[in-house]
């Protein structure tokens, strides 16, 4: 038999995922997710997102969930390039807070959480996601994030105010 036979090609698509899909209706959410876990890096956003994807699609009939390993994939990538970053004591040229005023501030003091804090934060309130997706996604336990979730509110209300964080 060869790949081009029906039989054989219809049994691997059919137990393939849609990532064509998975990326349309997905991605935009991982993207927001990721640049806000790198303190707004654009290009560290945009390399652990498309990494993570091309990953998954080289590891179909692997996966399970695609979603979570996606996540989980884009955080270890972006993780581990914060981290070369830090030894190499680059300045962050990618930084790019476009965004005026209020948001502005609020991406500012984003930054300022730790990766795990804003990564939190921003699946919980950006992506509206319940604790248990947020801990499914990030392959960590509901009560990790409860707690990154809680000192991520508390921080932001220190360096923003309590005014501007309860109106959020």
């Amino acid at each position: 038999m060869t790949v081009d036979d029906p039989a054989v090609s219809g049994a691997r698509v059919e137990g393939r995922h849609d990532f064509e899909r998975l990326f349309v209706e997905d991605g935009p959410g991982v993207w927001r997710t990721m640049y806000a876990f790198s303190g707004g890096r654009r290009d560290i956003a945009e390399e652990a997102v498309a990494e993570a994807f091309a990953r998954a699609i080289a590891h179909d009939r692997t996966i399970r969930d695609p979603l979570p390993w996606i996540y989980r994939t884009a955080f270890r990538l972006a993780r581990e390039e914060l981290r070369k970053e830090r030894r190499r004591h680059a300045p962050e040229s990618g930084t790019d807070v476009e965004a005026p005023g209020a948001a502005g501030e609020l991406v500012a003091a984003l930054r300022r959480l730790s990766p795990n804090q804003r990564a939190v934060v921003v699946l919980r309130y950006e992506a509206d996601l319940t604790t248990g997706e947020i801990a499914r996604r990030m392959g960590v336990t509901p009560a990790t994030v409860r707690v990154h979730l809680h000192r991520g509110r508390r921080r932001l209300r220190e360096l923003l105010g309590a005014e501007k964080v309860d109106d959020a």
